[in-house]
C-alpha cells in the first residue's frame, strides 16, 4: 500500500499579510524586530517607523504564509514615508533618513519649501 507524504499545514486560513522589519544595532548586530502578530501590518509598522521605534531600519519585508509568498517591500514602505512628511510639510525623521534615502527612487522625491 502506497504511503502519502502529505501533512496538514498548520497554518491557519486567509492570514493577514505580516510586515517585519530589519533594524541595525550598531555594534551589537543587526536583526529582525520582535513584534506582536496583531500589529504587524503595514500601517502599523510605518507608523512605528516615523515614531521612532526603530533604531536604523535596514528593509521591511512582506510576507503571506497562507498565500505562500514573500517581498521586500522596503521601497514601498520608504517611499510612502517620503510622501507622509511631504504632506504633512515636515522633513523625514533622522532615524529614517538613510532608509528613505536608500529605497526612495530620486525621480518620486517631491521636496517642498517651507513658508516662513
Amino acid at each position: 500500500m502506497r504511503q502519502s507524504r502529505w501533512t496538514p499545514s498548520i497554518v491557519p486560513a486567509d492570514e493577514p499579510t505580516v510586515y517585519l522589519v530589519a533594524d541595525d544595532f550598531g555594534r551589537a548586530g543587526s536583526a529582525w524586530r520582535e513584534t506582536d502578530m496583531e500589529s504587524a501590518d503595514l500601517e502599523t509598522v510605518i507608523q512605528d517607523l516615523l515614531a521612532g521605534e526603530y533604531r536604523r531600519p535596514i528593509k521591511v519585508i512582506a510576507f503571506n504564509t497562507s498565500e505562500r509568498w514573500s517581498e521586500d517591500v522596503s521601497g514601498d514602505v520608504a517611499r510612502e514615508i517620503q510622501h507622509r512628511c511631504n504632506l504633512q510639510l515636515t522633513d523625514v525623521p533622522s532615524h529614517l533618513q538613510e532608509f528613505v534615502d536608500r529605497y526612495a527612487a530620486q525621480d518620486t522625491r517631491q521636496y517642498s519649501l517651507r513658508l516662513v
